[in-house]
């Protein structure tokens, strides 16, 4: 019998739901040739949570006369999967790549970078078999799980959204101390002053503070 939580997770959007998932302790990061750093999800993670979301959940293959890959010999080889939940339907692809992000072909070859030359081997059935599987986790995203990853942030949006505003409130607190031993008489006439038709962001609130600790210099200096 499912969960409450479940049946209430079940009840919003897919996208809201798989968006809002944390993947940041599943996942790989890989450097590539230009020090960009790559980030991987687990796709034993990923389709782990999705099944115990949506079990009706279904991904599949595409095969093409019974190969799961299109080959050319110019630019290698492409996979594709496709990933239906609750009804709808999206398609992905990916290229066989090796752990600098360039393409695999049938037989090796060599570029040059800025440390020297690099070799990128030929691609086999393993090589094309993770492919698949990444591929797998990159259509997942086409459903929310782990989006944030590809537009290069850390957390998904309602973490992000929470942590600044934890954040604030301790930014707040702060000023909201400072201004007492400034002597303030009412903090939230103050900051709603201050902070009026600005928002309120780290360099506001360095100069708030900087501003409060002169006050408190200030005192301290006439009570000698």
């Amino acid at each position: 019998m499912p969960t409450k939580e479940k049946v209430e997770e079940n009840n919003k959007p897919v996208f809201e739901v798989l968006n809002n998932l944390n993947v940041g302790d599943h996942t790989e990061k890989v450097e590539d040739d230009f020090g960009h750093s790559l980030t991987y999800l687990s796709w034993v993670w990923a389709w782990a949570s999705v099944k115990k979301l949506y079990p009706d959940a279904q991904y599949e293959v595409i095969k093409f006369d019974g190969i799961p890959y299109v080959f050319d010999e110019k630019t290698g080889y492409m996979v594709y999967t496709t990933v239906t939940i609750g009804g709808m339907t999206h398609e992905m692809w990916l290229p066989v790549m090796d752990s600098k992000n360039k393409a695999m072909k049938a037989e090796p070859y060599t570029y040059q970078t800025k440390k020297g030359e690099r070799t990128v081997n030929a691609a086999t059935m393993f090589d094309i078999n993770k492919t698949i599987m990444r591929c797998l986790t990159k259509n997942l995203a086409m459903f929310g799980l782990g989006l944030y990853i590809y537009a290069g942030e850390d957390l998904p949006e309602q973490e992000k959204a929470e942590a600044k505003a934890n954040q604030k409130e301790a930014l707040v607190g702060e000023l909201k101390d400072l201004y007492a031993k400034a002597g303030g008489a009412d903090f939230d006439a103050w900051f709603k002053k201050t902070t009026d038709n600005k928002e309120f962001n780290a360099q506001l609130f360095a100069s708030m503070k900087a501003t409060l600790l002169k006050q408190i210099n200030k005192k301290a200096e006439e009570q000698k």
